[in-house]
């Protein structure tokens, strides 16, 4: 099984800019340093587990979410975003995505995308 690193990055970039956050920022909350952050979100280094624990922590996720999806057999996959994505919801705009993500879902497996 291959890690995807490109995508542990995309994650750790992605919630970093959710959350306002610099490079610099982050890699202070995570006793990182700046570069590491960015080599890290550039794929040019593969972080190690206690790095991605430390960024884990500062970014306010699981380590899961971190890794969530660079798995080829990760049924938890998505999982992490859709509930982040839903805590940041009213209760009319969560009624709103579940009925858009059941309709989505209906037309993908009526199109034979859905696996």
């Amino acid at each position: 099984m291959e890690i995807d690193y490109g995508e542990i990055g995309r994650r750790i970039r992605d919630r970093r800019m959710e959350m306002g956050l610099s490079q610099e920022a982050l890699a202070e909350q995570a006793d990182l340093s700046p570069p590491y952050i960015s080599h890290i979100e550039r794929t040019a280094k593969k972080p190690s587990l206690s790095a991605l624990i430390r960024l884990a922590a500062a970014l306010g996720v699981t380590l899961d979410f971190i890794l969530a999806g660079s798995q080829p057999a990760d049924t938890s996959a998505y999982m992490a975003d859709v509930q982040s994505l839903l805590e940041n919801c009213s209760l009319t705009e969560r009624r709103i995505v579940l009925k858009v993500a059941l309709a989505t879902r209906e037309a993908l497996r009526q199109a034979g995308v859905a696996s």
